[in-house]
């Protein structure tokens, strides 16, 4: 912080400017930080299952077979219906795939059970998973605080927020974090230095 500092002589006034350090000015300064979130592109999600719904209509052994597969984004949840078990592994495969290719981790789908319909037809829920839950995010915090790296960790609502002095403990706990596996996709966010 720089502050002005006036002297007086007979005359009149002449400033001289001092540089003052105050402890404001040094909390000014984070640490390094990163969050740790597990988060879903929609968009890309749509468009995964618009390829879906294109394949669905030229493959052969959909022919003559109603198949429909909704998505709502706001309830996060994908629900199949179509002829037969074999065909909804089939659609539910085919998803997956699209996923795949279109760089979406697959294990954000929690594929539930394929269960009949009253019309002789199957169906299937498929919820997406968003967020970290709060037994995977302690378990997250229980494996950092076992490395003895010096870094802080908080689980703040669906995401964990490592704190660290150095950038090369939070690359670090990075790597050791995307080799782990919790069943959701991790993302790494808000890299500040």
């Amino acid at each position: 912080m720089v502050s002005k500092v006036f002297v007086t002589s007979k005359a009149h006034l002449v400033p001289l400017s001092l540089t003052i350090y105050t402890k404001e000015g040094k909390d000014e300064v984070g640490l390094p930080s990163v969050d740790v979130v597990s988060k879903v592109d929609l968009q890309a999600l749509d468009n995964a299952i618009n390829n879906v719904k294109r394949e669905i209509s030229t493959r052969f052994e959909f022919k003559n077979v109603k198949s429909e597969i909704t998505f709502d984004r706001k309830a996060k949840y994908i629900h199949i219906v179509t002829g037969d078990d074999w065909k909804v592994k089939v659609v539910t495969e085919m998803l997956i795939g699209q996923c795949t290719r279109l760089k979406l981790d697959p294990r954000c789908l929690d594929l539930k059970e394929i269960e009949p319909t009253s019309h002789g037809t199957a169906k299937m829920d498929i919820l997406i998973k968003e967020g970290i839950p709060k037994e995977t995010g302690q378990e997250i915090v229980k494996l950092i605080k076992g490395l003895k790296i010096k870094v802080q960790q908080a689980i703040q609502g669906d995401q964990v927020r490592i704190t660290g002095k150095k950038i090369d403990d939070l690359q670090e706990i990075m790597r050791l974090l995307k080799e782990q596996d919790y069943n959701i996709p991790l993302q790494f966010v808000n890299m500040k230095s």
